[in-house]
């Protein structure tokens, strides 16, 4: 049931089995549908979650009303707010369902008590979680140094397959340009 997870884990960390029988009694898995939320901004976010099956996204409504999308997660990723998170104060995003997804979700009270309990987890989530920075470093940069066109052509050589897995306009914001500069980019017209 949690056999993604573990296995996500076994590449940076070797856990015994008594620590795996610790963890996964702390887990949870859940389904969540297509567009249904599991954050929305104001809520404070307590939990953690790794996709074992599905794309996630999270993003912000602008102050035209329009939503910006920060990060996908699909599988083998954490998703969550870390700032709600570690400093429980009010979200400032949504994180949402791009696809049917399957997590496995673990909360903060419990992960912290099975972090005292599996220390070696501490290094596994400071690996994921420095790996996570840099993809978000490196976003930046190409915000900055990138045209949109370079930007969109760059994403699809890398994620061919997620291209075609998100809703355009998603994909756009993203990338941060319209879906109609969307549309020229893949028909050619540029």
């Amino acid at each position: 049931m949690y056999n993604t997870l573990f296995r996500h884990i076994e590449k940076f960390v070797l856990l015994e089995p008594s620590e795996i029988d610790i963890l996964e009694s702390c887990l949870s898995l859940s389904n969540i549908k297509k567009k249904e939320h599991v954050l929305k901004e104001g809520q404070i976010c307590n939990t953690m979650y790794f996709i074992s099956k599905g794309c996630m996204r999270q993003y912000i409504i602008n102050s035209k009303g329009t939503e910006q999308t920060l990060q996908f997660g699909i599988e083998n990723w954490w998703i969550t707010d870390y700032l709600s998170y570690h400093n429980h104060v009010p979200s400032h995003f949504y994180i949402q369902a791009v696809e049917n997804t399957e997590v496995i979700a673990i909360d903060k009270s419990v992960l912290e008590s099975v972090l005292i309990q599996i220390p070696k987890l501490e290094r596994y989530f400071r690996i994921v979680s420095q790996k996570s920075f840099g993809a978000a470093q490196m976003r930046i940069k190409f915000l900055f140094t990138m045209s949109a066109e370079e930007r969109y052509h760059h994403f699809n050589d890398l994620n061919p397959e997620f291209v075609q897995r998100v809703p355009q306009y998603m994909l756009a914001s993203y990338l941060d340009f319209s879906a109609e500069f969307m549309s020229k980019i893949r028909a050619g017209k540029l």
